[in-house]
């Protein structure tokens, strides 16, 4: 491949002027959009979108361009393969596959019945109505990442139940992609499932047995540890490639591989910015496609199919969860994850258009669902909390009396503490206090699994369930601990508990957390009685002990028990 390379060829793919013209582009609306305080990846597509209008530069003929798209989807599988703990899966169960494979079928068929309603060709109406029901696992794992729940029981079952259909797609794809050659289809479908799973199991047994033990050799240096992560990813990505997945699957199966290593949260943090950089190529790309000559004529099937998935598509999860015994909240919080397209099936389109089995309207009528849908699916993502307090007595019908989460325990507790989030500050918190006198909530499995164990008392969801509410004594309660770091959560937590009190009649000291000085000034400004900076509240303690004592023996004893709580906690 190299060989083929010119000198004009190589300019191409690293021109410095077109990436310069992208990113400053990028970096001065996304200013924009921060200032607007909207998702900055609208920022990229509206990039995209003016480079594209202005034919500033052929996004479409630059293979550099689309080779980092392609990187950037494969950087951010990655991520996604290394979060996917095998230990985590468990608490998920089979939810996610029966939960991905239903909403395929009832997806594509509802879709299937809309598109042959407006007329489409039979082959058409298929290739739209399969590229409908695919749903964007890099765009929700992105918004995911930044409210922090990716680790929440919603968050797990979504990304669960997108990896199923990204299989899917992938499968179909690489089906498409014999039709150009000689063979039976049936068999040669056949064959690639059989390779699929031969892989996956391959990087299981690796994943568990055989990659840790290697990779704790490179942890003591982070620069080697860099470089080795990337060797293998593209080395993975690479041979994937060689036997007919794509290079993005190759990345996730990379991911799934380094899952078990104790060093992949030090994985995770370097590949960070490489991802936002390619994945930042990849939206520009998306937002290029957008040209008004190509959709005259697809007002309504383009209106009508983006209301389809922004609606339709939740929809059906909540009924699909709801009959499986889950609570209308978690239904809500996956189902408004789906409500978008996936990058799968322009890609799908594109081979359709290849092949020769759709038009062009048939690819422009995608694109233009497709940059709606992921355009105000952002909104539903970030803003789903406060859509579902307002729809939260209507979605009743798709909750079961009996449901098949951590049940929430009948009786009320009386508790004078309660303890919102225990994860790291808020389970070192926990230690500290009488089991008899804390409760705590957390809507991570689990964390509450672990507490389980431990023996504390605790309540699985979100202290904006009302129903949850309803489970606490609040007469009795003295103090409220939120150990979240997301502003927004920290925010409503202190409405709701100020709600409480007035209703109640009976005041309590309320502590958030926040991540840095200019939210611990909003919070103030929204009563809270504490604001809880962990940097600054741990050198306050630690510089008070120090002034205190004339002999510093008490650090010999401050070390034995912080040991004794990692032991209990690792132990457990």
């Amino acid at each position: 491949m190299i060989g083929e390379f010119s000198p004009q060829t190589i300019f191409m793919i690293t021109g410095v002027s077109d990436i310069a013209i992208l990113v400053v582009l990028a970096a001065g609306l996304s200013t924009l959009a921060y200032i607007l305080r909207q998702p900055v990846v609208l920022a990229y597509l509206a990039t995209g979108a003016l480079v594209g209008a202005f034919h500033f530069l052929d996004i479409g003929q630059q293979y550099g361009l689309n080779l980092f798209s392609d990187l950037g989807i494969m950087f951010l599988l990655f991520l996604v393969g290394l979060e996917v703990n095998y230990s985590s899966l468990r608490h998920v169960g089979k939810a996610p596959i029966v939960i991905g494979l239903g909403q395929l079928v009832i997806t594509s068929s509802l879709g299937f019945l809309l598109t042959t309603a407006f007329q489409l060709p039979f082959i058409s109406a298929i290739y739209v109505a399969v590229a409908i029901t695919f749903s964007s696992t890099v765009i929700v794992v992105k918004l995911l990442s930044e409210k922090k729940d990716l680790n929440s029981l919603y968050g797990k079952i979504s990304l669960g139940f997108l990896l199923v259909q990204d299989c899917v797609a992938v499968l179909i794809l690489v089906a498409l992609s014999s039709l150009g050659g000689e063979g039976d289809i049936v068999s040669k479908v056949f064959s690639t499932i059989l390779l699929g799973v031969a892989l996956f199991s391959v990087v299981f047994y690796l994943g568990r047995k055989i990659i840790p033990q290697i990779f704790d050799l490179f942890a003591r240096s982070q620069e080697l540890l860099f470089l080795v992560t990337l060797a293998w990813l593209f080395g993975v990505a690479t041979l994937v490639s060689k036997v007919g997945f794509s290079v993005e699957i190759g990345g996730l199966l990379a991911g799934l591989s380094l899952a078990n290593t104790s060093e992949r949260l030090q994985i995770a943090h370097h590949i960070r910015p490489l991802r936002d950089f390619f994945i930042l190529i990849f939206f520009i790309i998306l937002g290029s496609m957008i040209t008004v000559s190509s959709y005259t004529g697809l007002a309504l099937p383009i209106i009508i199919l983006s209301l389809f998935i922004l609606i339709g598509n939740p929809l059906i999860i909540l009924c699909i969860m709801g009959l499986m015994g889950f609570r209308r909240r978690t239904s809500f919080m996956a189902g408004v994850t789906v409500a978008q397209i996936s990058e799968f099936s322009l890609i799908l389109m594109a081979l359709g258009l290849e092949i020769g089995h759709v038009r062009e309207i048939d690819v422009a009528l995608v694109t233009a669902v497709g940059v709606i849908t992921i355009t105000l699916s952002n909104y539903l993502i970030l803003h789903a909390e406060q859509i579902f307090s307002h729809l939260s007595p209507y979605l009743r019908i798709f909750e079961r009396n009996k449901n098949t989460e951590h049940q929430i325990p009948r009786k009320q507790f009386k508790k004078p503490i309660i303890l919102i989030g225990a994860h790291r500050t808020g389970q070192s918190i926990a230690w500290h206090l009488p089991k008899s006198e804390l409760l705590i909530i957390d809507f991570d499995p689990e964390v509450v699994d672990r507490l389980k164990r431990q023996g504390f008392d605790y309540l699985f969801g979100d202290i904006a369930d009302e129903e949850l509410r309803e489970t606490i004594d609040f007469s009795v309660l003295k103090i409220v601990i939120s150990t979240t770091p997301s502003l927004e959560d920290n925010l409503a937590t202190l409405k709701i508990l100020k709600q409480i009190q007035k209703k109640e009649k009976h005041r309590f000291k309320i502590i958030v957390r926040a991540k840095n000085e200019k939210e611990v000034e909003v919070l103030y400004a929204a009563h809270a009685d504490y604001v809880l900076l962990p940097h600054f509240t741990a050198g306050e303690y630690l510089g008070q002990a120090v002034a205190k004592k004339k002999r510093f023996d008490f650090l010999k004893k401050l070390k034995e028990k912080d040991l004794k709580i990692m032991k209990k906690e690792i132990a457990t």
